[in-house]
Formats: structure tokens, C-alpha cells, sequence
């Protein structure tokens, strides 16, 4: 059974459209929820949203958790793979209720992840039953690419933001994903944070909007 997840909203009362924010290892909606400022201007007709992970992290007990990442803090690979699997559920059961507390199709839908965010977008949304509008991807990396081809039910346009100073996710992620989207199917768009180490530089998130606007028809 999914577990309820916590978010903040901001946007129109009467939304037509959606942005979804999933955020990092550690942190929580909150630490995104504040692109909605930057963004809403541009996008006056779209409702933001940005839940929280139900996990604490182990490492910054202050924030939250997709899953435990074992290399950081002490976690099994069994551990990491469950805690994955029950976030999925959450992750997949939010954007169902939002969709129908919104009143928008599934097409009206952006996911956009940061790091840990992005690992649980690439994963979640190319397995749904309908596609969303895309997926924005920073400083992250693709989980499982070897099994994308066979479990992509549907395959929404993706865009992929990565800074090439990342200390804590390698930059040359960013290609792997692409390369294995693309392979699988997806048509997938690259954009470089130049001199920009694990965050969103203004020119990544300004590519982000143009992408967002573009999917959304705004």
C-alpha cells in the first residue's frame, strides 16, 4: 500500500496544468518548492507541487529519503531496493491523486527531479499507464538502464541538466542516461550547467522553463 505523502502547493486555484517536483537525498519538497517562484511567472496557469519523501534520511536526519543509498550510509543493496519499491508506490499514487485533485490529463504533467528526484523520476515515469507531458532531470543518473527497453510502458520526452563540476553525482551520468534513453526510445534533450557543481544554475533552470513551456503549451 502506498504511504500518503506530504507536499506544499503553490499556483492558481483553477490550474491547467502541473509541475511536480521530486526532490534530492537529504532535503525535501520545500528545497524545491521555491523554483515555483522563478517558474510561476512564466507558467501563471500551472500549479506546483513538491512532496516530501516518507523515509528520514539516515545521514541528514532533518531531510528525507527516496532510498538509502549504501555507499553513503551503511545500507544494504536489499535495503535500498525495498525502500526504492515502496517510493515508487508513493511516488505513482501522488500523481494519480493530483492529476484528479487538479482535474488535468496525465499530458498536462511535468516531473521534474533534482539528483535523487531525478534517479526516482527516470524510473517512475517511463512505466506508468500514460505518459506525462516530460521530464526534467538535474544532476542525476538513470537506475537499471539495462532494463528501461523491456519495461517502458510509455516514453515522454526527457530533458537532462547536469553540471560539469558535480562532486557528488559524476557529470559523465548525464551521457550514460541519454545514451540509454535513447536507445530504448525516448527522444531526449542535454543541457551542460557549466562551472556549476551539485545544484541548478540559473541558465539550467532557464533551460528548464523553455523545455516546460514547450511541453506544456504555454
Amino acid at each position: 500500500m502506498a504511504r500518503a505523502l506530504n507536499s506544499g502547493r503553490k499556483g492558481p486555484k483553477q490550474a491547467t496544468s502541473v509541475v511536480v517536483f521530486l526532490h534530492g537525498y537529504g532535503a525535501d519538497g520545500a528545497d524545491l518548492l521555491g523554483l515555483a517562484d522563478p517558474l510561476a511567472p512564466h507558467l501563471p496557469q500551472t500549479a506546483f507541487y513538491a512532496p516530501d519523501a516518507t523515509e528520514r534520511c539516515v545521514n541528514n536526519p532533518m531531510g528525507y529519503q527516496w532510498f538509502p543509498i549504501p555507499w553513503l550510509d551503511g545500507s544494504s543493496e536489499e535495503q535500498a531496493r525495498a525502500s526504492m519499491a515502496l517510493s515508487i508506490a508513493d511516488i505513482n499514487a501522488f500523481l494519480d491523486k493530483v492529476l484528479v485533485d487538479e482535474g488535468v490529463t496525465p499530458d498536462r504533467l511535468v516531473l521534474l527531479g533534482f539528483s535523487q528526484g531525478t534517479m526516482m523520476s527516470l524510473h517512475v515515469a517511463p512505466r506508468r499507464d500514460t505518459a506525462v507531458a516530460g521530464i526534467v532531470g538535474f544532476s542525476g543518473r538513470l537506475l537499471a538502464p539495462e532494463a528501461l527497453a523491456a519495461e517502458a510502458r510509455v516514453k515522454p520526452p526527457v530533458l537532462l541538466l547536469h553540471g560539469d563540476q558535480d562532486p557528488m553525482v559524476p557529470f559523465a551520468d548525464m551521457g550514460l542516461a541519454a545514451e540509454a534513453l535513447k536507445a530504448a526510445g525516448f527522444e531526449v534533450e542535454t543541457y551542460v550547467m557549466r562551472g556549476t557543481p551539485h545544484g541548478i544554475s540559473p541558465d539550467g533552470l532557464g533551460r528548464a522553463l523553455g523545455f516546460i513551456k514547450d511541453k506544456l503549451g504555454a
